[in-house]
């Protein structure tokens, strides 16, 4: 095999196949047309004479033989990445091209306190915004498609590091009339799952506002479960349950017209924590103190303050 032959592009390609497991996707990822991608891998396979996918109609996988040579293209990758990233290390930070993911609960609500203070500070930045949920935006980010990813929570893994930004509270939204919002006080063991409307799985949402509810109710969820946080309130002004909402979430208009009440909690703030995440061998640090330090400045208004760390 000439491996001269084989180009970082191509390796991209198959990284992007790989993690993806779905060739429409993955050319979607590289900016490429589907075809285009598939006889490019056709071509790398040739080329090197090992078969890198099985494929069916529905699945791709990949090839037993192929794993030693996938966790090899992982490392060129991660290489080629850091290089660029330590050539760029000593310009001024943020002064060159981004890439920021957000989870799809955070992005509406936070950006527009982000972006303008951000161009502002930074003009020379060039920020691309992908929102998508949390699971596939850090598979991005260890993959080297993003440089850093907004999130909510805190996670374990060694490879990536986590800046806890601030906490957000949680408000009930509910009808106007409904019990919980005419007791005199509200706690967590007051709600109850199975009459909640809840994000479906893959929102990290969903799994946060359940741990705020007793232990003994989180088996019983309503068969109501939405994509957004803006569904879920046109459920509750329907009058179909109630559920919790992220402060940033709680803006003018979004009462419906008095059909749908909102309500701090007593006690103890309740509530989830925004975070930036980032790959540990990432070589500018600078971009990412930068960032970090005009997100907390520029905590919108209820936020709480927590104290970070990585």
């Amino acid at each position: 095999m000439n491996v001269s032959s084989l180009s970082l592009r191509d390796l991209e390609y198959v990284l992007a196949v790989a993690e993806q497991r779905h060739f429409g996707k993955a050319a979607a990822l590289c900016a490429v047309s589907q075809p285009a991608l598939s006889a490019q891998i056709k071509k790398i396979e040739e080329l090197t004479g090992l078969r890198i996918f099985e494929r069916s109609r529905r699945h791709v996988s990949v090839a037993p033989q192929a794993e030693a040579f996938l966790e090899q293209v992982r490392v060129v990758l991660n290489e080629a990445r850091r290089l660029v990233e330590l050539v760029t290390a000593k310009r001024e930070p943020l002064s060159g091209v981004f890439r920021l993911g957000v989870i799809a609960t955070v992005g509406p609500y936070l950006l527009p306190h982000l972006i303008r203070p951000l161009r502002k500070k930074y003009p020379k930045l060039q920020l691309i915004i992908r929102e998508g949920l949390t699971d596939g935006l850090l598979a991005e980010l260890r993959a080297g498609h993003l440089d850093a990813v907004i999130a909510s929570d805190t996670f374990k893994d060694d490879s990536l590091s986590i800046d806890i930004l601030f906490q957000e509270p949680f408000l009930l939204a509910a009808p106007k009339d409904h019990p919980l919002m005419l007791q005199d006080s509200l706690l967590p063991r007051h709600l109850k799952a199975s009459e909640m409307v809840l994000l479906e799985d893959g929102h990290c949402l969903k799994d946060q506002v359940l741990e705020v509810c007793p232990a003994n109710s989180r088996g019983n969820h309503r068969r109501y479960h939405t994509t957004s946080l803006e569904t879920l309130r046109h459920l509750v002004a329907s009058g179909l349950g109630y559920t919790l909402m992220p402060l940033l979430a709680v803006r003018p208009g979004a009462e419906f017209g008095g059909l749908v009440s909102y309500r701090g909690f007593d006690g103890r703030p309740v509530g989830r924590n925004i975070i930036l995440v980032h790959r540990k061998r990432y070589a500018n640090t600078a971009d990412i103190k930068a960032l970090v330090g005009l997100l907390v400045e520029r905590a919108p208004e209820g936020m709480l303050p927590v104290r970070a760390g990585r």
